[in-house]
């Protein structure tokens, strides 16, 4: 090979990395890209362009009325009384789960054999499906023959013995705390993992110093775990706004409606009242409900890490 040909081959071949080096990541990034669009972008935008319609999703297609089915949502007391619902559900579950979880997380930050144990017993409601969880809880806390009643009723608490699904004052509560059962333990693995990261020696040097085991905990390890924290209630109020499949199974959103969230609701719409155009619309509500949540969740934590 000649002089002349080798100073012409080495820009060709530098061109060559320098387009293999721009085009790699879009290479790369392509088939996630393609099946974000095909399963996320497109149900969404297509939810969005039935809430524009009337339709029972059965016929033809159905007939485009703008933006009634949004007006009739604005005054739908039985969405924003789901809606009510679903923050009252992630307010309960900010205030009971994560103290809960922190609870145990604490007791069972220990290497002992026993600890071991006992984090595998926490942990099992969390492998459980909820669909199943659901149809447990339903047997137990039913009037007749659930072994709640009998408890009570053999205790001569009979005053306290209810209708724990069938009452309308008692549904919700105790759909909420079976929810709590079934959740706490994902939020102790959490915080587990945010007290396994922090140093010991930190502990170790206060002990020294005398410093009392509450004190280690709310001067020390709780400003570590503030970030653990942000996160785990994030992701508990996002859960709890879009929560169906227990509450589906346990009341069905029942009695009179007092334990529907928006899910249910948009379930029941959809495919018990067969109006597809007005159950797109509550789906599409609750994308933007959750984002705007989400998004503001983000900020404030955004803006508490800053100032920080």
């Amino acid at each position: 090979m000649t002089s002349s040909s080798i100073s012409l081959a080495l820009p060709v071949a530098r061109r060559r990395r320098h387009l293999a080096a721009r085009w790699a990541p879009v290479f790369f990034l392509a088939p996630s890209v393609a099946l974000l669009l095909l399963f996320l972008l497109y149900p969404l935008l297509e939810s969005f362009h039935l809430s524009l319609l009337k339709w029972n999703g059965l016929g033809a297609n159905g007939i485009f009325t703008g933006t009634d089915n949004w007006v009739a949502l604005l005054h739908d007391t039985v969405f924003w009384h789901a809606l009510g619902n679903n923050l009252l559900l992630g307010l309960m579950s900010v205030l009971v789960q994560l103290p809960i979880a922190m609870a145990l997380a604490l007791m069972l930050d220990k290497a002992s054999r026993g600890s071991r144990i006992l984090k595998i017993l926490y942990f099992l409601p969390l492998l459980f499906s909820s669909v199943a969880v659901g149809v447990v809880f339903k047997n137990i806390l039913d009037p007749n023959f659930g072994p709640i009643n009998a408890g009570l009723h053999a205790l001569g608490l009979d005053a306290l013995a209810q209708d724990w699904l069938g009452d309308k004052r008692y549904a919700l509560g105790s759909v909420i705390a079976v929810i709590c059962w079934q959740n706490v333990p994902f939020y102790m693995i959490l915080f587990l993992a945010g007290l396994a990261s922090f140093p010991p020696e930190l502990t170790e040097a206060a002990t020294l110093d005398r410093a009392t085991p509450s004190t280690i905990f709310w001067r020390i390890k709780m400003p570590h775990l503030q970030g653990t924290i942000r996160t785990a209630a994030m992701l508990s109020v996002i859960g709890s706004l879009r929560y169906f499949d227990l509450i589906y199974v346990m009341t069905g959103g029942g009695p009179d409606g007092s334990s529907e969230v928006m899910a249910t609701y948009m379930y029941r719409t959809v495919f018990a009242s067969f109006q597809l155009g007005y159950g797109s619309t509550i789906a599409s509500a609750m994308f933007l409900v959750v984002t705007l949540i989400a998004g503001f969740g983000m900020r404030l934590t955004r803006r508490f890490e800053t100032q920080v």
